[in-house]
């Protein structure tokens, strides 16, 4: 337990920033948007036949190197579990932060991958939502040997083990997770906040921050109908639209926000937001009076997911690091710094107990993320959660225009 790293908490307390500072969760931007587009058209890949599976990794061998692919603020800065995990394999790393949105890193990887080449990474990190889908539809990514998965097995929580975008985890295993629900700021918002019909209210006129990702706040859209969607259809899409322009046309939006929309709720200008769940607990480690509520009508759970790409040189080194950071004290070293959701529930119990070895400020810290239910969701929460809608390529198109139409007009 000497390699936690309590520390890393407390910038939280003097740096507030969000784990999204550079990306935007399911590429907005029109550059990305526009990469992402090109080719998904393509051939879909067949689902593996388990013979094909096990004869891939009959002939794979470890290379005693991998190159890991990840998202900015995503590994403490001494690269304290890598580096352990050197010293037990003898698998020596290389760690790039390259990834900074979904739908520029798709777009710059699909010509790649379609042209049977390699990427040079043997672990990328994406989150799970259309980019990743088209990963998997495309036949990008490497079935994964769960036999070679055992602190997976044994460590992962039942909730990150068979996931609607990737059931049995076949591709993919979680990296972190955060939830996407409501914030408000308690200075101006006097009301215990448990509903999201709270964003559609009047009396919230011109103060409501929503977010700008179609996805985002098409699952909104649909919570506040009653629909899941993870079960929606393109008529349940157009209702859901049809009521964010109302709550739109009758002024309550403020602003429809990138990542900015922290900045917004912690100062006032928007009283109550779409949020997600690692950028409000890293306010209220810095005493900013902004709560976060999972809405009784539902919220979305995002996970960054682990894979290897077709082509990675060195496929069985990234399935043992993989496996290695599902270890409980690994996964705790990373949830520090991280501070989202982990994949690990027993990581709860050892940074329990080392905030009780702790004094003074580092105690008071390590002790809120423990208690956070930001961080380790109750099963309350949990039972509240969905996922994406799972979208072809032609709908993904008709699904954008709704929400796009609201968000951009």
């Amino acid at each position: 337990m000497d390699n936690l790293h309590p520390a890393a908490l407390l910038r939280g307390m003097t740096q507030p920033r969000t784990r999204r500072d550079v990306f935007k969760i399911a590429g907005l931007s029109a550059a990305g948007l526009a990469l992402a587009a090109c080719g998904v058209e393509g051939k879909k890949a067949a689902p593996p036949k388990p013979d094909a599976v096990k004869d891939y990794w009959a002939k794979q061998t470890k290379n005693g190197k991998v190159v890991f692919a990840n998202w900015p603020e995503y590994m403490p800065e001494d690269q304290g579990p890598l580096k352990k995990f050197q010293q037990a394999t003898g698998i020596s790393y290389e760690y790039k932060e390259v990834i900074e949105e979904n739908a520029s890193f798709f777009g710059k990887a699909d010509p790649v991958l379609r042209a049977g080449q390699s990427l040079g990474y043997d672990i990328v990190v994406m989150t799970n939502g259309i980019q990743l889908q088209h990963m998997i539809e495309l036949g990008y990514i490497v079935p994964l040997d769960h036999s070679k998965l055992p602190n997976f097995n044994a460590n992962a929580g039942a909730k990150y083990k068979d996931r609607a975008y990737d059931p049995g985890n076949q591709y993919t295993v979680p990296y972190t997770s955060g939830i996407t629900g409501i914030a408000y700021n308690t200075k101006y918002v006097k009301d215990d906040i448990t509903s999201i019909q709270s964003l559609f209210d009047p009396k919230y006129k011109g103060r409501v921050g929503m977010m700008r990702d179609a996805q985002e706040i098409g699952n909104f859209g649909m919570y506040a109908l009653g629909i899941d969607p993870e079960k929606s259809t393109q008529a349940d899409w157009e209702k859901a639209g049809a009521k964010l322009k109302e709550q739109r046309d009758a002024g309550l939006i403020r602003k429809y926000y990138d990542q900015d929309y922290i900045d917004a709720v912690s100062k006032g200008e928007v009283w109550l937001t779409m949020a997600w769940s690692g950028d409000v607990f890293q306010r209220q480690l810095a005493g900013e009076p902004v709560k976060f509520v999972v809405p009784e009508e539902g919220g979305t759970i995002w996970t960054d997911n682990m894979l290897i790409p077709k082509g990675a040189a060195n496929p069985v080194d990234a399935l043992m690091l993989m496996d290695y950071l599902y270890q409980p004290e690994v996964a705790a070293e990373l949830e520090e710094f991280i501070q989202y959701v982990t994949p690990v529930p027993a990581a709860h119990g050892i940074l329990k107990s080392k905030a009780e070895t702790l004094k003074g400020e580092e105690k008071k810290a390590l002790e809120t993320l423990v208690g956070s239910p930001l961080i380790f969701p109750t099963e309350a929460d949990y039972a509240k959660l969905h996922g994406y809608t799972k979208l072809t390529t032609q709908q993904e198109q008709v699904f954008n225009r709704i929400f796009q139409t609201v968000t951009q007009a």
